[in-house]
């Protein structure tokens, strides 16, 4: 199974937990094949740096663990699409995760997620509550 995991749940996984657990069967499961789009790195690096947490190791640990997802032009397109489509329905829903839910359509991927935005989406793996 093809996996975008969302920063939510790396952060998850990164502080190791009980919804970090559910993240690591996913991601060490090698049949599954772990994304991550390059937006989400921005997202992990910005929150572990203004948590004064050394980011270094955690960016490596994102590289090793999944294959990063670049943002072209069409992506961004779509993504901007996708936001302003959400938002007349969700008034704060993030940029960040239009770009989740484009990249997890093009891929044909499932988006692993706890982030409160996502539950009762089709073709997410929720963690959340």
């Amino acid at each position: 199974m093809k996996v975008i995991v969302d920063s939510y749940a790396w952060i998850e996984y990164f502080e190791g937990s009980k919804k970090g657990f559910l993240v690591k069967e996913i991601l060490e499961n090698e049949a599954n094949e772990i994304l991550c789009s390059a937006l989400t790195v921005s997202e992990i690096v910005s929150k572990l740096e203004r948590t004064e947490r050394n980011s270094a190791q955690f960016f490596e640990a994102l590289m090793a663990m999944s294959k990063i997802l670049k943002i072209d032009e069409n992506i961004a397109r779509d993504a901007g699409k996708r936001h302003a489509t959400i938002r007349k329905k969700v008034k704060n829903f993030g940029l960040a995760d239009a770009f989740i839910l484009t990249q997890g359509e093009k891929e044909g991927a499932k988006i692993l997620s706890g982030d409160k935005h996502f539950k009762g989406m089709k073709n997410v793996i929720f963690i959340g509550d």
